[in-house]
C-alpha cells in the first residue's frame, strides 16, 4: 500500500475513533501526524509541525478573547440591541443582517475569515439572547461572506482571476462573482427555510418564540444594553479598531484582536479576569490537530497525488465533477486559497481540449472550494463554533460536521450541473 493510501486510511480511522469515542478529534489527529509523519513520510518534527496554523491559532485565541471581554461588560448586549434597534425590533431580519454585512465586508476587500471574525461572535451573541438556532445564525454570517467573497476587487476574486490569467485561461469577473453570489444566496435561503428562520416572523424584542409579550421587554433591556459605561465605549472603540486594523491596514485579526484585548484588560481587570477562560480551547485543540495532519498530507504528497489521479481520467465531465469534489473535501480542512490556486492549474490540460468550458469550470471550482467553509474545520466553521456562547459545543460542532457534509455531497454536483456541463465559456 502506498504511502499516501496509508495517510488516507489514518485520518478516516481518527474520524471513527472521534465519533465514537469521547476523544477530542484534534489530539487524535496529532497523534496521527505524529505516527504518519514520523513512520510513513519520514518527516521530522519540523515537517510535521510545518502544518501547524500558528496564525488561526491566533486568531481564535485573539477573537475569542476579545469578545469574551465584551461579552463580560456587557458590550455584546448593547450591540444586539443597536441591532434590534436599526431593524425596528423584526427579530427575523437579523441573521439577514449579517449575512449581508460579511458579504460587503469581502465585497470590499476583507478576507473572509477576517468578516467571519468581526461578525460572527455579535452574531451568535444575538442568537443565544432570542432562542435562534446558531447554526442558521452561523451559517448565514459564513455563507454571507462567500457571496461577497469573489467580487473583482476582493481578495478571493483577484486570486482566482490572477491565477486564470496566469495560466492564459479564459476568464470571466463578473461571471465568478454572481456565481458565488447566488449560489451562497440560494444555500442561505434553505438554511433559513429549514431551522427556523419563518418562526422568527411575528417576533419582536418584545416577545418570546411564541408571539407572546414578555413582561421585560424592551425598557427594561433599554436601561442596561443602552447604557454606554466607559468600559463598553473602550469596548466598541477596540472592536471599530479591529475593523480599521483588519480592512484598512490589513495588519492580521489574531494578533490585533488578542492586543485589543489586553489593552483592555490593562484597564478594566475585574470584567476581564475570567475572559482567558472563555477562550475556546477544547475547538483550538480540535482545528489545530487537524489542520497539522492536513499539512502532514500536504508535505507528503497526498494532496497532488490525488489531484493528479483525477487528472489522468480520459473523460473530461466526470474529471471536473471529481476535481469539485477534490475542491470541496480538501477545502473543508484546509486553505480554501490554497486548493484554488493548485486546481485550477490541474485543471488546465482538459481545458485546453475545449470539451469543458472554462469559464463555467473554474466558477464550480471556485464555489465547490469555499462554500464548504461551513465546515468546523475550516477557519470560518471554527471561528463560527468558537463564537457561539451557552451552546453545547460539542453538539454543535456535530451539527457543523453534519451540515458541512451536507454542503460537500450536494453542492459540487449541483454546480458541476450548471456550470460546467451546459460548457459555459
Amino acid at each position: 500500500m502506498s504511502a499516501e493510501l496509508i495517510s488516507i486510511l489514518v485520518l478516516v480511522v481518527v474520524f471513527v475513533i472521534a465519533t465514537t469515542r469521547s476523544i477530542n478529534m484534534g489530539a487524535l489527529a496529532f497523534a496521527a501526524a505524529f505516527g504518519v509523519g514520523e513512520l510513513v513520510a519520514d518527516l521530522d518534527a519540523d515537517g510535521i509541525f510545518a502544518g501547524f496554523p500558528g496564525d488561526l491559532f491566533v486568531v481564535l485565541v485573539g477573537v475569542t478573547y476579545l469578545f469574551a471581554i465584551a461579552r463580560a461588560n456587557g458590550t455584546t448586549d448593547w450591540l444586539v440591541h443597536a441591532a434590534i434597534r436599526l431593524v425596528r425590533g423584526r427579530i427575523v431580519l437579523i441573521p439577514w443582517v449579517m449575512f449581508a454585512i460579511t458579504g460587503a465586508l469581502t465585497a470590499i476587500g476583507a478576507v473572509s475569515p477576517a468578516a467571519v471574525a468581526i461578525v460572527a461572535p455579535i452574531a451568535l451573541s444575538f442568537a443565544a439572547r432570542y432562542g435562534i438556532s446558531p447554526l442558521l445564525m452561523g451559517a448565514l454570517v459564513v455563507h454571507g461572506a462567500q457571496a461577497g467573497g469573489f467580487s473583482p476587487i476582493s481578495i478571493y476574486g483577484s486570486i482566482v482571476n490572477g491565477v486564470v490569467e496566469r495560466e492564459n485561461l479564459p476568464g470571466n469577473e463578473l461571471v465568478l462573482f454572481f456565481a458565488s453570489l447566488v449560489v451562497n444566496l440560494i444555500i442561505a435561503a434553505i438554511v433559513f427555510v429549514l431551522f427556523g428562520g419563518l418562526k422568527l416572523k411575528g417576533r419582536d424584542l418584545d416577545s418570546d418564540g411564541d408571539g407572546r409579550t414578555k413582561g421585560n421587554g424592551t425598557g427594561e433591556l433599554a436601561a442596561d444594553a443602552a447604557n454606554l459605561t466607559p468600559a463598553r465605549t473602550a469596548t466598541l472603540t477596540a472592536l471599530a479598531a479591529l475593523v480599521v486594523a483588519v480592512l484598512v491596514f490589513d495588519l492580521d485579526a489574531g494578533l490585533s484582536a488578542i492586543t485589543l484585548a489586553v489593552i483592555l484588560s490593562a484597564f478594566w481587570p475585574d470584567a476581564s479576569r475570567k475572559a482567558v477562560g472563555e477562550v475556546a480551547w477544547p475547538t483550538v485543540l480540535l482545528i489545530c490537530g487537524v489542520l497539522t495532519y492536513v499539512g502532514v498530507l500536504e508535505e507528503m504528497g497526498t494532496i497532488e497525488y490525488a489531484g493528479n489521479a483525477v487528472g489522468d481520467i480520459g473523460v473530461p465531465l466526470l474529471a471536473a465533477v471529481l476535481l469539485c469534489y477534490i475542491a470541496a473535501i480538501i477545502s473543508a480542512f484546509a486553505s480554501s486559497v490554497g486548493i484554488m490556486g493548485a486546481l485550477i492549474p490541474l485543471a488546465v490540460p482538459f481545458l485546453a481540449q475545449g470539451e469543458i468550458g472554462a469559464v463555467g469550470m473554474i466558477a464550480a471550482l471556485a464555489v465547490s472550494a469555499t462554500v464548504v467553509d461551513v465546515s468546523p474545520f475550516s477557519t470560518n466553521g471554527a471561528l463560527v463554533l468558537a463564537a457561539a456562547p451557552d451552546v453545547d459545543r460539542e453538539r454543535f460542532f456535530r451539527q457543523l460536521m453534519v451540515y458541512g457534509g451536507i454542503v460537500v455531497a450536494a453542492v459540487p454536483a449541483a454546480v458541476w450541473l450548471v456550470m460546467v456541463v451546459p460548457g459555459f465559456g
